[in-house]
């Protein structure tokens, strides 16, 4: 890895690997990892709350049933979203690694964790309540002081996702906030490095880098940025750091970190 280059290494729905997805206890462990900022994905509840899940049902990641869209926030908080985790401890007690995060707990603990956090989110898409969703996001964000960045603001947030839509609300409502477009499939124009509704970044998974080689260099010539997901084998990371991306996002950030350490 050539001298200067180091890509921002993102902590996948908190670290995904070691600790349960979307808790705080692994959001916290990541940070205390070193990783530079976190990714995580937003769900809107029955009751118009945001909540930090990717599934659009329960099953996987709690033991509950049914889908995220269809539960108020009460019926959410009385699950269990971390005992489902290979690796979650015995002590049930330990609601950091086991309580629903909602995304106004995540900005809490962010802003408040005392050092600059960039924190990706992912509006989830289709949606029962479509639009509402970034809508409420932004509303949260100027509640909290973050739809409108600033260079010297600790927590830098970017609105991420795969819906070209969402990307577009997003720029409606808060022009200024950095967005990113995912990509499991090259759409049209962006084998040219065209993005959509004023993207600056684009998020490819690996999959599709390793599918598509020309991609990251057409994208990187339009002057774009790119962010991939989601790396956590030594040799994805060896085909992203030759392409020189700017973001990593990795269920194991500590695994990444060690390796920029050693190059």
């Amino acid at each position: 890895m050539s001298s200067g280059y180091r890509p921002l290494v993102f902590a996948h729905r908190g670290g995904a690997d070691a600790l349960p997805e979307h808790t705080l206890g692994a959001y916290l462990r990541a940070l205390e990892e070193g990783a530079d900022g976190l990714e995580c994905d937003i769900r809107l509840t029955r009751d118009g709350h945001l909540v930090c899940v990717h599934d659009s049902k329960l099953d996987r990641t709690s033991n509950g049933r049914g889908r995220v869209s269809s539960k108020t926030l009460a019926e959410l908080d009385a699950l269990n979203f971390g005992s489902w985790h290979p690796g979650y401890p015995a002590d049930a007690e330990l609601p950091d690694l086991s309580r629903l995060l909602t995304l106004e707990r995540l900005l809490d603990a962010v802003r408040s964790y005392g050092r600059p956090v960039r924190l990706l989110i992912e509006t989830k898409h289709p949606s029962r309540y479509g639009a509402e969703v970034e809508r409420r996001l932004i509303r949260m964000l100027r509640h909290f002081g973050l739809a409108d960045p600033k260079p010297d603001d600790d927590v830098q947030i970017t609105v991420m996702s795969f819906a070209a839509l969402a990307l577009r609300r997003v720029r409606a409502q808060a022009p200024s906030l950095p967005t990113v477009y995912l990509m499991e499939l090259v759409p049209p124009g962006a084998g040219r490095g065209r993005l959509p509704f004023g993207a600056r970044t684009a998020g490819p998974g690996v999959e599709l880098i390793r599918a598509r080689p020309a991609l990251l260099p057409a994208i990187k010539a339009a002057g774009h940025r790119v962010y991939v997901w989601t790396v956590n084998e030594s040799e994805d990371l060896d085909l992203v750091l030759e392409h020189r991306v700017d973001g990593v996002i990795t269920d194991r950030p500590r695994f990444v970190l060690d390796r920029l350490g050693r190059l």
